[in-house]
């Protein structure tokens, strides 16, 4: 059974582990966009996305630990 501590946990590392990589991805692939690099908006374009994934996979690898009903 997955306790609430457990989900609160979850979602901080989410929010966490999201803002990192997502903010990162951001900040690179812009500064690579205004360098006149376009190659940077491969990184800026999918940054929010990939942010949003890891909570996903997060949260899933958190529901396998549930008991079937």
């Amino acid at each position: 059974m997955v306790t609430r501590e457990e989900i609160l946990i979850l979602g901080l590392t989410a929010g966490v582990v999201g803002s990192l990589v997502g903010g990162l991805m951001l900040g690179v692939g812009l500064g690579l966009a205004i360098g006149g690099q376009h190659l940077g908006w491969l990184l800026v374009l999918p940054a929010a996305p990939v942010a949003g994934m890891l909570g996903y996979v997060l949260a899933r690898r958190l529901a396998r630990k549930l008991t079937p009903r």
